[in-house]
């Protein structure tokens, strides 16, 4: 139910695209993705531990450790990663394509204070194909900024049932998460911000 479409620099941002019912539905999903595949705090290449805790479900899951970012086919644990939620598809064929499926939902979880740096998404093969983001729980305050790092930078404030589609030039495009809303959202019963990308990889 897309109720309003905003387009910042090639990011469209469809507001309120998933109504509450909808929301609380795959906060269940992913809590079952979570207790298959138990949310981790991944370090960084350079030896810092990554501000928000992670986990994944499809083909493949993203990893940051010292070895670099990367995608692999399973989790810390050793076991294979869960299917995608069929709820997330059905996002990912409504607002991207229905002619193939993304091999990875990246499940990113912001608790007070939690914040990801500007970055690029650029470990997939084909970056013909959008990623796709959906935004659960408290808001969350997202900067825009260009594709190559510094520059001018615009923000949004992205509340729970946002989904937004990075494509075309917005695919290379840095981005990031200043700050959340601790407490803005009543979705999640601790508080805090779900963050989910669907990413083509192969």
């Amino acid at each position: 139910m897309d109720m309003d479409t905003v387009e910042i620099r090639g990011f469209r941002i469809h507001r309120g695209f998933l109504d509450g019912p909808a929301q609380a539905a795959l906060v269940e999903d992913l809590r079952d993705v979570a207790t298959r595949a138990p949310m981790f705090s991944p370090m960084t290449p350079y030896g810092k531990p990554m501000r928000v805790k992670m986990t994944s479900a499809g083909k493949y899951g993203w990893m940051s450790d010292k070895s670099g970012y990367r995608y692999v086919t399973q989790h810390p644990d050793g076991v294979e990663w869960p299917a995608i939620p069929q709820r997330v598809l059905a996002v990912w064929q409504a607002l991207v394509s229905c002619e193939r499926t993304p091999d990875c939902c990246l499940v990113n979880y912001y608790g007070e204070g939690a914040r990801m740096g500007m970055h690029q998404d650029r470990d997939e093969a084909d970056f013909s194909w959008p990623v796709l983001s959906i935004s659960l729980g408290d808001e969350g305050l997202f900067r825009i900024g260009n594709t190559t790092r510094g520059g001018k930078t615009e923000s949004i404030w992205l509340q729970s049932g946002d989904v937004v589609v990075m494509g075309g030039d917005a695919r290379l495009t840095y981005h990031g998460v200043d700050k959340i809303r601790f407490g803005s959202s009543t979705l999640l019963e601790k508080g805090g911000r779900i963050n989910l990308t669907c990413r083509v990889v192969d």
